[in-house]
């Protein structure tokens, strides 16, 4: 019996073992994302409050149900729904019309897209609270300007009326660079040969954007696009760093009221059901967004 014979079942086995070995990772993490999911799951179908540990007890689905009778569940789902769909639409608007602008290989336009994303780099937390000192109405920087401009006593963040609007202009400022280099990235993969055509026959550059440029890149801006609204509607540090929800409700998003109710309120199991609410609401939009780019992936494979 030669080695070979001999190491042959050894190479077999190792073989066999070697799609096991590089799944367990990611088996690890599958592990270690659903235990907390679960434990937030069984947390929702209890009767539990911190100050009152004695009244602890299974309720099943009673804490979803009386979130349907609730306004101020209510008010969570429109202000979370509204600040995902003006910072996703706005930053991708942003994002498009600097990456167009940064489309063509140049030293300088290089340059200014790695400056551009020196915001994306700052901690969201950290960006809210320069933004709170720049805002601040004694001695920020921006209400001296906005007071220059010619508008006086402009509240930002502190106002019902305009804080939405302050801590949109954070969250813009701070990842509209995430999109833009990932639209950015798409415009320079795109092939040249339909673009050098329409040169070529004096297309007009509207025709050429929105028939040529915008369907070759709807794979990337829903990808894009994708990213943030799962990030935005969790979004949590810039919004509790700026108002802590308020002024009043103004800014109860799901992650802020989600903490307000376990650590204010020591309600464990409203904030749970929160979170899993939220978890089915970012589940459902993901899905809506996968299905679209794989139908935008099927097409294009059918048009090749």
């Amino acid at each position: 019996m030669t080695a070979e014979t001999i190491q042959a079942p050894r190479r077999r086995r190792k073989t066999k073992l070697l799609p096991y070995l590089l799944s367990l990772p990611a088996l690890l993490v599958c592990v270690g994302i659903l235990i907390p999911f679960v434990t937030a799951v069984y947390y929702s179908m209890l009767r539990f409050r911190l100050n009152l540990p004695a009244m602890k007890g299974f309720i099943w689905f009673d804490n979803y149900i009386n979130f349907l009778s609730d306004s101020e569940f209510w008010n969570t789902v429109r202000v979370s729904l509204l600040y995902t769909g003006l910072t996703v639409g706005v930053e991708l608007v942003f994002g498009l019309a600097i990456a167009m602008l940064l489309q063509k290989q140049t030293r300088f336009n290089n340059l200014a897209s790695i400056l551009l994303l020196l915001p994306l780099m700052t901690a969201p937390a950290l960006a809210a609270l320069m933004w709170k000192l720049m805002t601040n109405p004694n001695f920020g920087v921006l209400s001296y300007l906005v007071q220059l401009a010619g508008v006086s006593d402009f509240k930002w963040a502190s106002a019902p009326s305009t804080a939405l609007f302050t801590v949109v202009l954070v969250d813009v400022w701070v990842y509209t660079p995430f999109i833009m280099i990932l639209l950015l990235a798409g415009l320079r993969s795109l092939p040249r040969q339909p673009f050098e055509a329409a040169a070529l026959d004096g297309v007009p550059r509207r025709f050429v954007f929105f028939r040529i440029t915008l369907p070759m890149l709807a794979p990337y801006m829903i990808t894009a696009t994708l990213f943030r609204l799962l990030d935005s509607i969790q979004q949590f540090d810039i919004i509790y760093s700026m108002t802590q929800g308020g002024p009043g409700n103004t800014l109860l998003v799901f992650q802020v009221r989600s903490y307000l109710e376990f650590y204010q309120y020591t309600n464990v199991a409203k904030s749970a059901a929160l979170l899993v609410i939220l978890w089915a609401i970012t589940y459902a939009l993901s899905n809506i967004f996968i299905k679209q780019w794989l139908k935008l992936r099927e097409r294009a494979r059918g048009s090749a």
